[in-house]
């Protein structure tokens, strides 16, 4: 009974390390998707007239 525990835990704890390394790449990529956006709209402020 308690190596199906063991089991349990040892896969419980591999999924979230999967997942945690998962958001951080998603978070980081999304993070510099924005800074490239938002760097291409400072640069292109000067063409715009109001």
């Amino acid at each position: 009974m308690e190596e199906k525990v063991y089991k349990l835990m040892k896969n419980s704890g591999g999924l979230t390390l999967a997942l945690g390394i998962v958001s951080i790449v998603v978070g980081v990529t999304t993070g510099v998707f924005l800074i490239i956006t938002g760097a291409k709209l400072i640069s292109g402020k000067k063409d715009l007239m109001f």
